[in-house]
C-alpha cells in the first residue's frame, strides 16, 4: 500500500485541497493481489488504490469514457513486422502506465483510508491525472 502511494506521489496524481461548497466526492478502496510465480510460489503482494468510479455522474464528473488497452489485431501487425524484417522485440512493463492520463474535468476523492495526512484529515484529493477505476 505504501508502495502504490508513493508511486503516486511520485506522479503528483493529486493535490490537497478544502472541498468546494456544492461537490460531491468520489470514494476510493483498496484491491489486494497475490503475485505468484511460474511454479506457484507467491512472489509478492501488491496492492492497488482504485476509485469508487460506479459513484461518478456523466456530465458532471465525466463526459467520455477511455481505456488505454492494446488490441489483439495490433500486436498481430507488430509481431509480423518483428519476424518479416527479422527485428528484436523487447517487452516493457510500465508499472504506473495508468497514472500517465490527464484528467480534464474535476475529480475530488476522498483520502485513503488509514492514509490521511496528519492535520488535513478534512481536506480531499483533488485529482490530476487519472486512476484506476475513475470513469
Amino acid at each position: 500500500m505504501e508502495e502504490e502511494l508513493k508511486s503516486m506521489k511520485d506522479n503528483e496524481v493529486w493535490d490537497l485541497v478544502e472541498l468546494p461548497k456544492e461537490i460531491e466526492t468520489i470514494g476510493c478502496k483498496w484491491i489486494f493481489k497475490t503475485k505468484h510465480d511460474s511454479k506457484g510460489n507467491v512472489e509478492r503482494y501488491k496492492a492497488r488504490l482504485v476509485a469508487k468510479g460506479y459513484t461518478q455522474k456523466e456530465g458532471i464528473d465525466y463526459k467520455e469514457t477511455f481505456s488505454p488497452v492494446s488490441k489483439k489485431d495490433s500486436l498481430k501487425i507488430v509481431m509480423t513486422l518483428v519476424a518479416h524484417f527479422d527485428l528484436e522485440l523487447h517487452q516493457m512493463d510500465v508499472k504506473t502506465a495508468f497514472l500517465n492520463g490527464e484528467l480534464h474535468e474535476e475529480v475530488y476523492m476522498d483520502q485513503p483510508d488509514g492514509f490521511q495526512d496528519e492535520g488535513k484529515e478534512h481536506m480531499v484529493c483533488k485529482l490530476k491525472k487519472s486512476i484506476y477505476s475513475l470513469k
